[in-house]
């Protein structure tokens, strides 16, 4: 971090913090606030000034998140190109022009090419943070306000933080110093160790004045939830094989990625992180099976104020996700696209997996009986979908051939999809892109309960093994999906569970920022990434139908791929920035 970059968040912070974001929501705290000519002094003299200012903060808190987070083409008309999704084996680009997506994929990913979003994003955002809390005493706001808004600011500069754990491992802590462009400012990086230690403290001065749960118009602000739903996740990533005792690194690298030495008790602290959010009562699983099997998943996502959701970026009425990734007839793009590894993860039914002979999987019939959230996440051939104006649903044709009449359109295989497959998680069956008579009213659920349950299963069982607890913890998910019976088998050992919660992991939470992640720090990317991926060809002819896999790419993973690259415009700018191994 030198004297440019530090420029360009002194004017951006103080000049454009105000501006917000045209599509947060116009109704609560998010609201877009539309002011000119501010300096740091005229911001934090008004209290509607200082609290849009923390608002500002709140509204990038997703950028990590973002499923079109990805960009390609030209400078000023980029178009999205995928997210996280795509750079893991969950889903292939929209197309195959350049992005940093196609970068993983490919195995090609560098300092040159690689977006600095991560790190630009997540220091802009400390940096403004730091803003705040050195201006808050004179701000003219009542002191349990100050206090409040203290606590939400010490929660986000750590999800910042935590987003650069994740991405590069130990990053450098600035403290609460607010650097100028004329400062000389450090870039040596902190240990992994320090920068975990450096979350979790900011997360416990957090939760010291925060509510358990935020409501009315406050919902969507840092809670006591939030915060130790954060130390969870946070203190589950240190505690596995990537960084717990495994690291990628060695010499002065070492530890900036990762502990020199393995320790079990990481695994009982991650486990009693989750236990304390398990432990307030705040939160639960949201559930019907009445209406459908599995119908509580899909409708979550479609309900703005849940018990489930813990952390989450607010929206006002929008489309964002049926606008990528709905198949083009109803005006979707650009969104990734599901591969078949994933659709063939989701087990039948009865909760056994495809490749039990015993499941009743059938390969010329492979979406019976399935899973019932795999319908949920999956767009397939024939899957019902809502058309414009609200004039009810019509199967999306992605077969190639003719049936019922009908022969390849606009959504078929190779032609709108180049996987057989589109995504529906977190879609509103009842919502089309561009058709603003049926507006979605969706929050990102950044974090959410069924996250919470599993990071405690994985910690429990790595830690005691494959307690009732963790069966319990396991079986609730399961349950809600719908599966029946949804009790797992009866005496596995340690590494069978594990293998049944990171398959529940990699289905459950599809989709929201997490296979990227997981793969790799349970260093297992190297298998999970480096294959020949597939998608579904589905051959019509009138009453004759025919499915078969096709390839799609041959992804490559190299070692040092488990984290990602420093931008090398970041890293030529000072001498004491190590980049990470590999790169």
């Amino acid at each position: 971090m030198k004297k440019i970059y530090f420029k360009v968040l002194t004017f951006s912070m103080i000049g454009l913090a105000l501006w917000g974001m045209s599509s947060c929501k116009k109704d609560g705290f998010l609201g877009q606030t539309t002011t000119s000519n501010l300096t740091q002094s005229t911001v934090f003299a008004d209290s509607a000034n200082t609290v849009a200012f923390l608002s500002n903060i709140y509204s990038n808190v997703g950028f990590s998140f973002n499923p079109g987070r990805f960009l390609y083409g030209p400078i000023l008309s980029p178009t999205t190109n995928g997210g996280l999704d795509a750079a893991s084996d969950e889903a292939e680009v929209y197309t195959s022009a350049g992005s940093t997506a196609l970068a993983f994929e490919s195995g090609t990913i560098n300092a040159a090419v690689v977006t600095d979003d991560a790190y630009k994003n997540s220091y802009t955002n400390i940096r403004a943070v730091n803003q705040l809390l050195a201006n808050l005493p004179k701000s003219p706001i009542n002191n349990f306000t100050k206090t409040q808004m203290r606590a939400e600011a010490h929660f986000l500069r750590a999800w910042y933080y935590a987003i650069l754990l994740k991405h590069y491992g130990g990053v450098h802590i600035v403290n609460d110093k607010i650097y100028n462009y004329t400062d000389a400012i450090p870039a040596k990086r902190n240990t992994y160790a320090e920068t975990v230690n450096y979350i979790l403290a900011d997360c416990d001065t957090a939760a010291l004045e925060l509510p358990t749960v935020q409501s009315g118009l406050n919902y969507g602000r840092a809670s006591k939830g939030a915060c130790l739903a954060l130390k969870s996740r946070v203190l589950l990533y240190a505690a596995s094989p990537l960084f717990n005792g495994q690291s990628i690194g060695d010499g002065a690298t070492k530890e900036l990625v990762g502990y020199a030495t393995y320790d079990k008790e990481r695994w009982k602290l991650a486990e009693d992180a989750a236990i304390a959010v398990i432990g307030t009562g705040a939160y639960k699983l949201n559930v019907d099976n009445a209406t459908a099997p599995g119908y509580g998943f899909q409708h979550l996502f479609t309900l703005p104020l849940n018990t489930e959701y813990i952390f989450e970026l607010m929206r006002g009425n929008n489309a964002d996700f049926e606008s990528l990734w709905q198949p083009p007839s109803r005006t979707g793009k650009n969104g990734a696209l599901p591969l078949q590894g994933l659709v063939d993860a989701f087990p039948m039914n009865t909760g056994k997996a495809i490749t039990d002979p015993t499941s009743g999987y059938d390969p010329q019939n492979p979406y019976a009986n399935r899973d019932p959230r795999l319908d949920y996440t999956v767009i397939r051939d024939q899957t019902l979908i809502q058309n414009r104006l609200s004039s009810g649903k019509s199967p999306i044709n992605i077969f190639t051939g003719t049936y019922n009449g009908q022969s390849t359109g606009p959504d078929a295989v190779n032609v709108g999809t180049r996987t057989g497959y589109y995504t529906n998680k977190m879609l509103d069956p009842d919502a089309v892109s561009q058709d603003f008579t049926h507006p979605t009213k969706r929050c990102w659920p950044l974090i959410r309960y069924a996250e919470i349950l599993l990071n405690y299963a994985e910690a429990a069982n790595e830690y005691e093994g494959p307690t009732t607890q963790v069966y319990q913890a396991v079986e609730a998910i399961r349950q809600r999906a719908g599966l029946n019976p949804y009790q797992l088998p009866t005496g596995l050992n340690q590494a069978d569970m594990r293998k049944a919660i990171q398959n529940e992991r990699r289905i459950e939470l599809a989709f929201e920022e997490h296979r990227f992640w997981d793969v790799r720090r349970w260093k297992i990317a190297d298998q999970t990434d480096n294959i020949q991926t597939y998608g579904m060809e589905v051959d019509r002819n009138n009453a004759s139908v025919t499915y078969k896999t096709f390839p799609v790419r041959k992804r490559n993973f190299r070692t040092a791929m488990y984290l990602w690259p420093f931008p090398q415009t970041e890293v030529a700018k000072s001498p004491e920035m190590l980049q990470n191994p590999g790169y």
